[in-house]
Order: structure tokens, then sequence, then C-alpha cells
């Protein structure tokens, strides 16, 4: 099992942008120093639930204040980005971490951002399948060109190209020798094993350069990513019983697509799902935490948000959506945390989690928490 954090870079009231983004970034780099294995970054524009507005930008700082640790967006809003400029980043940022990065992208939301950045309402309906198969393109190809009816333009050179071998740090650079200042560490490397830290083709090749995973809320979304050999992210509101569901419906697209049982067995151990964490001594104190914080976090936040064509919004109840994560992830003690992440992975086969640690809205809690989650929870999933 792997166990990294969901860094939404979320701005509790009270909070300034600055202090919610330095919040971001000691989180990445104690849950490095926790033994955890990757940071997930969360971008969204002009709303207080989150404030970084570029996750594959604040991606390439973290990956280069951490060593060992593996950086995601989750994600890259499509919707509101040109696949080639987010695939050029991709590129850059999986050359230079020494292929620790990997991208994450979804399609967002109907929200006012497709005005401000010109894509309209089309982008956000019917766009995202050419705009996710020209990032594909782009990552996979050395010349690519297009002729769609968002994005048409004569072929070009990929310049970095993501498929060329990724050179790995020296044991040098590992043992923090020739650095100025800091401790001088031996981290734990990451490392795939078999080849898993990419998506499959058809014929069951893996593919090279960063790995890709597809946000996946609805039916269409989930066939998008089965028939495009790519491994899925799925939200926090998502219980075991929903994670089936999308699971099953996946699996049938997947070998619509003429692919095998073997490479689903080997893409269903890249599936990520995002969740909440929260470690306390009593069970009770851990839902308090999260009780007394996240709903107003929920309705600053999320009530912010402003659709593109004034439509009407339905927004949860802030607190019986902060009850309803409580009751589906790992909040409680260290060994119901634990207990609860392997009820999900026996029952759904999914082995990967982005963990929400930043609930309690303050930046030593937060570090408190991640540090738990590394000495007390880690050590009960085997």
């Amino acid at each position: 099992m792997r166990v990294g954090l969901f860094l939404l870079s979320a701005q509790f009231p009270g909070q300034s942008h600055g202090e919610a983004l330095e919040r971001t970034v000691h989180s990445a780099v104690e849950a490095e120093r926790a033994g955890l294995d990757s940071v997930w970054l969360a971008e969204h524009h002009f709303v207080p639930y989150g404030v970084c507005p570029d996750a594959a930008t604040l991606a390439g700082l973290l990956l280069g204040r951490t060593r060992r640790i593996g950086v995601g967006t989750a994600v890259s809003v499509l919707s509101t980005r040109h696949p080639v400029g987010l695939g050029e980043q991709a590129a850059l940022l999986h050359l230079t971490s020494g292929g620790r990065f990997t991208l994450g992208v979804g399609r967002g939301g109907p929200w006012i951002d497709l005005d401000v950045f010109g894509g309209g309402v089309d982008a956000f309906e019917n766009g995202f399948p050419e705009r996710l198969d020209l990032l594909l393109r782009w990552l996979r190809g050395s010349r690519v060109g297009a002729d769609g009816p968002q994005f048409a333009f004569p072929e070009v050179a990929v310049v970095p190209r993501a498929t060329e071998p990724v050179r790995r740090p020296g044991l040098s650079s590992w043992l923090g020798l020739g650095q100025r200042s800091g401790p001088v560490r031996f981290p734990r490397q990451r490392r795939d094993d078999g080849g898993l830290g990419e998506e499959l083709t058809a014929s069951g090749r893996p593919v090279s350069g960063p790995p890709v995973v597809v946000a996946c809320t609805s039916p269409g979304g989930v066939r998008m990513a089965a028939e495009r050999g790519l491994p899925m992210l799925l939200g926090m509101h998502s219980g075991d019983d929903d994670k089936l569901r999308m699971l099953e419906l996946y699996r049938s697209a997947w070998l619509a697509a003429g692919r095998s049982e073997e490479q689903l067995r080997r893409i269903g151990r890249r599936h990520v799902a995002a969740g909440v964490a929260q470690v306390d001594d009593r069970a009770a104190a851990a839902r308090s935490t999260l009780l007394n914080a996240m709903p107003g976090w929920f309705e600053y936040g999320l009530g912010a948000h402003r659709t593109v064509d004034g439509r009407e919004r339905r927004m949860r109840d802030p607190r019986q959506y902060t009850e309803l994560l409580c009751d589906l992830h790992a909040v409680g003690t260290p060994r119901q945390c634990a207990d609860r992440l392997l009820a999900t992975a026996e029952r759904t086969g999914i082995r990967r989690f982005a963990l929400l640690a930043e609930g309690s809205g303050d930046e030593e809690t937060t570090l408190h928490n991640i540090a738990r989650l590394g000495s007390e929870v880690l050590p009960q999933l085997g």
C-alpha cells in the first residue's frame, strides 16, 4: 500500500493566502520526513477553497524542496489549460525530478474560470476528450500537430521529450553530499515494481514518460480513462460501494477496448483514492477536530464558486458532508485509521491513497497529524 497526502492549499476563515500556501509547502516536506509515498496538489481559481491556481507550478517547487517523495497534481484542469503547455510542464518536471512527477488531469467544473481563460462552457461540456488526447500525444511523441475543433496547428517538435530516459540521481545526491546546509539524510528511494509507474497501451506495452491519472466522477469519465489505458483518481466523496461501481464500469470499458485481464490487474494497482485522515488518541477527538473546522471552510470556500453561465448549483450541507467524510475515511485512533485503509484496500483492491490531512486548518496540528500518519499508521499497513 502507498499512502500520500492530498493538499488543497485550503484557506480557512481568518487565514491569508500566504499562510495557506506555506502550510502546503511545510506539509510536503513533513510528508517526506514521515515516510509517506507522495503528495498530490489541487488547483482552483478565484475561491478560498484552495488558493493554488497552478498545481504543476507548485509541484516544481516541492520537487526542488524534496529528494524522495513523489509529487502529483490532483488535478491540473484541462478545461482551462492548453494541453501542449501542460505537456511541456509535465515533461520538464518528469525529466528534472528523476521521474518523481505524476500528472493528474480532470475537466474541472462549470465555473467562471472558463470565461476568464477563454475556453467557454463548451470546453467543459464537450472538449475534454480532444484536450486529453492531444496532451497524451504530446507526452508520448517526438513531433505533434493538431487538426481538431479546439486546437489546430502544424506539426512541431516536442521539446523536451518526456519519452527520453530519466536520469536517476546519483548516490551523492541521495546522501545530500555537496549541499551547503541541512542534515545529511539517506531517504528511502521511491520505486515502481515491475514498471507499474506508467499507463499501458492497448497491446499492454508500458508507455514511457510521466505517469498520468484521470479524475473520474462520472461514468463517461471512467470509460474515457479505461479506453486510453489510464488509471483513475477517485474523489473524497466516494465510499467503498461507489468505488466498486466505478471499478466495475472501468473493467467493462477496459475489456471492451481489447485489453486483457492481466493488463487490468496491473493498471488496477495504479488507481488512487482521495480521502481524509485525522489521527488522535481518541476517535471522538479526531472527529471533533474536523467538525470544528471543516464545515466553516466548506461554507466559506465552496460557497464562493460562480458558474460560468448562471446555472443553478447545489451545495452539500457543510456539516453533514464533514460527518460523511469522517464516516468514510481514516479518522480516529492510529489503529482505526489503519483498519479503515486496509478495509478499503481489501474490498476494492485500491492500494494507493491521497489523504487530506489539513482538515484542522491549523499548521502545527496538520504537521503533527502527518507525523503520526507516518510513525503510527503506516507501520500497521504492512
